[in-house]
């Protein structure tokens, strides 16, 4: 008894996988076949017109706001390289600019256009420099950047790897070149507090550059690429660099360089007190400072507005041929005297 039990609960369960088997088999042949259910639009000449018409409607709208509001960012935008050269160094500015026994101080006049609501993002901008070169973007060592001396393998970095016989921290390329003109903003006589804190990526500060790391033998060699960096401050808190090492992928970009946390009003003038010392001219690459507010959208930048305004109109003109065409040569539906092989 025992045995035919065990016999009949065996077969049960076979007969009970048998359906459910032959049910995949049929979903399977089904799907492999293109017969299972589905949603099969029939793009008829109105739904076409709809569509196009329907995505103009919505894109327009949309570019307009978006142009509004990038065109409500005031920028100032001046260009300083060639200004801040004096007048017998302008024939030969490489050697001027080489030459650490001149002082490279220079002052700039900056009019505010219109009000300009706190805070104000300041930004330097090199034009013609090519960060995006492979050789210089992979001339740096991130697990060093994480854990200091620890990481013995630098061949990455050259030839900043070592200087002296002494390993460099941070060594590489883009560290050596580091950008290091300095601004100073006067108005009124009064100087203005620029916030140097938190310019650089939060992710950057915390996971990519250690908070036990400190510079070592940096710009010591024999030749003198960039900035220096303080030797008693961790990587993790020096965030020019931390801005720097994040490389830009177009040859001409902007990088933060602070904030000014007050308001700015319509007509002031601004004295810009800086320091010339960043070598943009051994390959004609140009140095520009940008004052700039902000929106909800960010900065000030017109392509997403004038992408939208552009596929929304290109949209309605597509919509309306579309109609003209359906209009004046119109098709009935179904109509198989219209197949190629009826033809």
């Amino acid at each position: 008894m025992e045995v035919e039990g065990g016999n009949t609960s065996a077969n049960d369960a076979v007969a009970r996988k048998i359906p459910i088997q032959s049910r995949r088999a049929k979903v399977f042949y089904q799907f492999t076949q293109q017969n299972l259910p589905a949603c099969k639009p029939v793009l008829t000449p109105s739904w076409i017109v709809t569509t196009f018409l329907l995505m103009g409607v919505i894109f327009i709208p949309i570019g307009l706001v978006t142009l509004r509001t990038s065109h409500s960012v005031i920028e100032i935008v001046e260009r300083y390289d060639t200004e801040c050269i004096p007048e017998k160094f302008r024939g030969n500015k490489v050697s001027y600019i080489k030459d650490s026994t001149i002082l490279k101080n220079c002052s700039l006049y900056l009019k505010v256009p219109k009000h300009m609501k706190a805070p104000i993002y300041i930004y330097y901008q090199l034009d013609n420099y090519y960060q995006n070169h492979r050789r210089y973007v992979k001339s740096r060592n991130d697990q060093q950047l994480s854990h200091g001396l620890k990481s013995n393998d630098t061949s990455s970095c050259q030839p900043e790897d070592s200087s002296n016989g002494l390993p460099i921290v941070p060594c590489g390329l883009i560290a050596w070149s580091l950008f290091n003109d300095t601004f100073k903003f006067i108005r009124e006589s009064s100087e203005l507090i620029v916030n140097r804190k938190n310019i650089a990526w939060k992710s950057d500060r915390n996971h990519k550059f250690g908070k036990q790391v400190y510079p070592f033998n940096f710009q010591n060699g024999t030749f003198i690429g960039g900035g220096s960096l303080d030797p008693s401050v961790p990587l993790s808190d020096q965030e020019d660099l931390i801005v720097w090492m994040r490389t830009a992928a177009l040859p001409s970009f902007r990088k933060m360089y602070g904030r000014i946390e007050e308001d700015l009003d319509a007509d002031d003038v601004i004295a810009v007190h800086l320091m010339n010392n960043y070598n943009t001219y051994s390959f004609g690459g140009k140095k520009k400072l940008v004052l700039s507010t902000s929106s909800w959208l960010g900065g000030k930048n017109d392509f997403l507005g004038v992408a939208y305004v552009f596929v929304g109109s290109s949209s309605i003109i597509i919509s309306l041929v579309f109609m003209l065409l359906h209009v004046k040569n119109p098709r009935p539906y179904g109509e198989t005297a219209y197949l190629s092989w009826n033809r």
